[in-house]
């Protein structure tokens, strides 16, 4: 996971997850700089996947 640099994308990311998961609260949402784990922890937690399948779905979006 330390491979995100998610500091830079986190609008387009959030904007992103919340039309895909409408169940997402800006308190699911919240990121702290530096604590892209923990971040992708919440989520995992939220939607019931893995870390690596949510890493995958935010370094797909950081591409487009």
């Amino acid at each position: 996971m330390r491979d995100l640099n998610l500091k830079g994308n986190m609008n387009v990311l959030k904007g992103k997850l919340k039309q895909k998961y409408g169940d997402l609260t800006d308190n699911d949402l919240a990121y702290v700089e530096g604590k892209d784990d923990e971040f992708i922890g919440n989520l995992q937690k939220k939607l019931g996947k893995t870390k690596e399948e949510i890493a995958g779905e935010l370094r797909k979006w950081m591409e487009e």
